[in-house]
């Protein structure tokens, strides 16, 4: 946050009360160190009933969320009054004209777009990430205004000042274990017509130093966004964590204590004599859509699919004497990784010798959520004759739901528009999936507002990205080199009823012949998202346990998959 003097803050909250004379209720000013900064963006006018954290970080699926009005920047000079624009969409209320009248804590934001001069031809603005995971409301260099205390009525005007700048993000330091990777791709720098930079961080094995001629497995841990290496930590929990520590999310008090000594008693284990040997690597690939590029190749997003798996993992291998071979490297992760781990072993069957594919988004578009791409004509809603029924998007282990799916895809709609900018879950699987556009972004698989489904987009989404259906399709030269690698997990009560995918691809698996699957897929009885098949323990400590709950399963794929040279005592190739 930028420093201002006491008096320049009075000056500027001063000129944010006085009458408007725009024909706008509301317009902004930048502070003129700020302008130089700003060409084209998205402006984000938010107004919360929460006083305790700022309306940016307030907007939400549930009911607790503040209110968003966006509309695009263009060609912003210095000097520029920003007038918001009274038919801008908003979320949850969608017109300016319908907010109630109240007391609000207001705030204005800005996403700033770069442009990009893309290989395939077209010329697109969106929002760079800035080593912080494409998260709008912490990008380094987007810019915003103050919250303010406004009585707002109608007919009211005011005027904001955006005074305020995310600073940039601080890279994490190299350890005796953790080493962080950055790296150029040229396959991804070719497409985006820039350098573009993928990056992971990773986890040595005890004895990496004093060991030079050992060659290591390697665990691709796919997920979302990670800023360092989770969940490894070097020494004890903090004796001085506060007691009324409260996980909303699982509803148990001191879980940051919990998770500390996970770390911890992971770090033991991984320092053990006994414990195997390998490497773990959490990639870094968030994208100018999302925090992860879902590690396949799209016309959207660019050949992240090859970069990831033929430059970046070779490229660690090389570094930190990794086996470098097919049958040396597995894949698992929840949720998006969970995605990705499958995808990854679908596409790249030879590359990889494993996945453990836990609550993973729709991995069967007959069920993307609670949609059937194919045969609804709505994603929003469930039409008959006499009446329509919202689609639920999001439930308790109990059932009860506390968001639809159109809300959800409206409160996108509103913070990044209808080019898939808002960097959040529907927009990245329509930038992933989807064939280009005529404009340049990624054609909508249904329109934004109305949730009426294009059946020739859900085509091309099925022939390229259907995991089920291209397993299927392709099982007598795919299925040969998949026996034995495919794992899912799932909870049957998933927030995001990504259970229902996992049963229609189970009974394509079980079905299989010549060869059969020869994996296994297993729910969670009540389970939420993102269970991960343990079904002795909680989903809060499973979650924790993810590089080491998979690992006598992939010790029996080593012993019948591995060559003679390879140490099943400790999972080490001696290389003379």
């Amino acid at each position: 946050m930028k420093k201002i003097s006491f008096l320049f803050l009075l000056a500027c909250f001063a000129w944010a009360c006085k009458p408007n004379s725009g024909s706008s209720p509301v317009s902004i000013r930048l502070s003129p160190e700020l302008e130089a900064g700003l060409t084209d963006g998205r402006l984000l006018m938010i107004f919360s009933k929460d006083k305790e954290k700022e309306p940016r970080f307030s907007i939400s699926d549930d009911a607790s969320t503040a209110q968003v009005f966006g509309m695009d920047i263009e060609n912003f000079k210095p000097g520029d009054v920003i007038q918001l624009d009274t038919s801008s969409f908003g979320y949850p209320i969608n017109n300016l004209s319908e907010l109630a009248e109240g007391n609000y804590m207001m705030q204005v934001f800005i996403i700033k777009y770069e442009t990009f001069n893309r290989a395939d031809g077209h010329t697109v603005k969106l929002a760079m990430d800035k080593g912080e995971g494409r998260k709008w409301a912490n990008t380094p260099g987007n810019i915003y205004s103050e919250p303010i205390a406004f009585n707002w009525t109608k007919g009211a005007t005011i005027q904001l000042y955006i005074d305020q700048e995310i600073p940039p993000i601080e890279e994490p330091e190299d350890s005796k274990y953790i080493k962080h990777i950055k790296m150029k791709s040229e396959l991804l720098s070719k497409f985006w017509g820039r350098d573009m930079y993928v990056g992971a961080h990773v986890l040595l094995p005890e004895g990496f130093d004093e060991n030079p001629n050992q060659y290591y497995p390697l665990m691709v841990f796919h997920g979302h966004f990670p800023d360092d290496f989770g969940g490894f930590r070097t020494i004890p929990p903090d004796p001085d964590l506060p007691e009324d520590d409260y996980s909303a999310r699982f509803g148990i008090y001191g879980y940051q204590k919990i998770q500390q000594q996970e770390a911890y008693d992971f770090y033991q284990k991984w320092i053990s004599p006994d414990f195997k040997r390998f490497i773990i690597i959490e990639i870094q690939h968030a994208n100018p859509f999302y925090d992860e590029s879902y590690a396949v190749n799209s016309e959207n997003i660019g050949p992240f699919g090859d970069a990831l798996t033929y430059e970046l993992i070779p490229y660690i291998e090389k570094q930190f004497r990794g086996i470098g071979e097919g049958w040396s490297r597995f894949l698992y992760g929840g949720s998006t990784g969970g995605w990705e781990a499958l995808a990854a072993q679908v596409f790249y069957p030879d590359e990889y010798n494993g996945c453990f594919a836990a609550c993973p988004d729709p991995i069967d578009f007959r069920a993307f959520t609670t949609i059937n791409l194919y045969e609804d004509q709505n994603a929003y809603y469930q039409e008959g004759e006499f009446r329509k029924t919202l689609r639920p998007g999001h439930r308790d282990y109990l059932g009860h739901v506390s968001a639809m799916v159109r809300d959800m895809n409206h409160r996108e709609l509103a913070i990044g528009g209808k080019e898939t900018r808002s960097g959040e879950q529907f927009d990245i699987w329509q930038a992933v999936y989807s064939p280009v556009g005529e404009d340049g972004y990624p054609k909508p698989i249904w329109d934004k507002k109305t949730g009426e489904i294009d059946p020739t987009v859900a085509e091309f989404w099925r022939e390229n990205y259907d995991l089920r259906y291209i397993m299927e399709r392709d099982w007598k030269t795919l299925g040969p080199k998949l026996e034995g690698k495919v794992n899912i997990y799932c909870g049957d009560m998933d927030n995001y009823y990504l259970n229902n995918a996992v049963y229609l691809t189970e009974a394509f698996l079980n079905q299989t012949e010549n060869p059969y699957y020869n994996g296994e897929v297993a729910y969670g009885d009540r389970a939420e998202h993102c269970w991960n098949g343990d079904p002795t323990l909680p989903n809060y400590i499973t979650r924790l346990r993810y590089n080491t709950m998979y690992l006598d399963k992939i010790e029996d794929r080593f012993k019948e998959t591995a060559p003679a040279a390879f140490n099943q005592q400790n999972w080490t190739l001696t290389k003379n």
